[in-house]
Parts: C-alpha cells; structure tokens; sequence
C-alpha cells in the first residue's frame, strides 16, 4: 500500500510540475520551436526586459498586487478581530458569508463588480482603471486573509488579552504585544496568498480593467492568441522563481520561530 502511495504522489507531482519544467527548459531556447530544443540562450531574457508592453503590464501589475494585498491584510486583520469577538452563532453566519467569495465562482465575480462600477461610473464620472483593479482585487482578497488569520486565533489561549490588561497594559498596548505577535503568521500568510491571488488574477481583472491599466495575465492572454513568444516563456520562469524563494524564505522563518518557542 506504501509503495502504491509513492508511485500515486509521484505521478500527481510529475502530472503538477513537468509543464513548468518544459517551459523553464525552452525558455533557453535559441529558436521560437516549442517541440525542438535547439541551443542553449538568454536572449528571449534580454528581449523580455526590452518589451515595453511587457514591462508595462508587470509595473501595473506589481502595483495593484502590492496595494490590494497590503489593503486587503489590514480590512482582513481588523475583520477578524471583529469575527473573533463574536458569539457562537453569529461568527458561524459571517463566516459562511465571508467564505461566499470564495466559494463563488471568479466569473460570476468579475462581472457582479463590472456592473457595480458601470451603476458608479455613470453617476459619479469616472473611468475603469487602477481604481476599480484595486477595489476589485481588494474584494477577493480580503476573504482569504480572514481565512488565515482565524485558525490563530482559535490556537491563542482566549485568556491572554485580559492576563495583559491585568498586569497594567492597556487596550491597545496588550493588543500589540500580546495578541499581534500570536497572529502574525496569520497575517503573513494572508499577505502572501493575496498578493499571489493578485498577481495572476485573470478573469475578474478582465471585466474590471480599463485601456490603461491591463494586467500582465490579460497581456499574455493576448498575445497567446496570436503565438507564444518564448518572451513569455522567460517571463513565466522568473515568476515561478520568484515565488519559490518567497515560499522557501516563508517556510525558513516560520521554522526558526517555531524552534525558538520550542526551546
């Protein structure tokens, strides 16, 4: 049963990573062939930073993942403080709301949002843009910070806020030394999932971006119906990167924090 498990997960991980690795691979390659690997080179990596469209949509992109994210982790933070205090059948009914975004299918999202901001648009003069991304991505976002944040809070004993005020902290002080620091890889967590979630969001940015502020996935998108440039290839490579050292830095802290309260 082991070794049917093993042979299971490998396929699984094989099935999940080989087409990174395919695109990785002909990302260096010397020619635009998809199925023939002719030579090794970085040029597709030099163009790549000489695509002004490319390093447009990126710079958009960067902005709206970095502002929707640090938004949508201080909404979230404060919402689950909210929650936390809540009694039992209240807190069941938000939560079961809060999960709807998530659960809601991205489509069905993007064009509630897109009609919402054309009901605004009409009536207070302004255009879809960075302002309506950010808003948007705020949206989606928000509900899987609270989702990182609340299992913290389950784990933190309920007693220690008061034990603080008790020993003479006041409110905001126990909150920041006592109650910030137990939820704080709630936080991080949060931070990072939306700032993924932002970054190759697609289908609600689609139907809530203007002429001015295309996204880097709406611009892969149409390029690709043209033909795929291994531009693309070496772009999606240094993604795949990138987030790998932020996984791997993530997961080195949060080891040494948890042998520090160990010993």
């Amino acid at each position: 049963m082991k070794k049917i498990s093993k042979i299971y997960m490998s396929l699984l991980i094989l099935f999940l990573y080989v087409p990174i690795f395919v695109l990785i691979v002909y990302s260096f390659n010397t020619t635009k062939s998809r199925t023939v690997f002719e030579g090794f080179t970085f040029d597709w990596y030099l163009k790549l930073f000489q695509n002004e469209l490319i390093l447009t949509s990126l710079r958009n992109t960067l902005i709206i993942s970095v502002v929707a994210s640090v938004c949508a982790t201080a909404l979230g933070t404060a919402a689950a403080i909210g929650i936390n205090s809540m009694r039992k059948v209240p807190k069941a009914l938000v939560m079961n709301v809060t999960n709807i975004p998530i659960i809601n299918p991205e489509i069905v999202t993007g064009v509630s949002l897109m009609l919402l901001f054309v009901f605004f648009a009409a009536r207070m003069n302004f255009n879809f843009g960075f302002t309506t991304l950010i808003i948007a991505h705020i949206t989606f976002d928000v509900p899987y910070v609270i989702l990182n944040i609340m299992p913290k809070f389950r784990q933190m004993n309920p007693n220690l806020y008061e034990a603080a005020q008790d020993l003479g902290c006041n409110s905001f002080k126990a909150f920041t030394k006592v109650v910030l620091p137990e939820i704080m890889p709630g936080i991080v967590s949060g931070f990072l999932m939306s700032f993924t979630f932002s970054l190759d969001d697609f289908v609600v940015s689609y139907f809530t971006s203007g002429a001015t502020s295309q996204t880097l996935p709406i611009t892969i998108y149409s390029m690709t119906r043209r033909k795929v440039s291994p531009e693309i290839n070496a772009l999606s490579t240094i993604i795949f990167l990138i987030v790998v050292v932020v996984l791997i830095v993530k997961n080195i802290i949060e080891n040494k924090r948890i042998k520090e309260e160990a010993k």
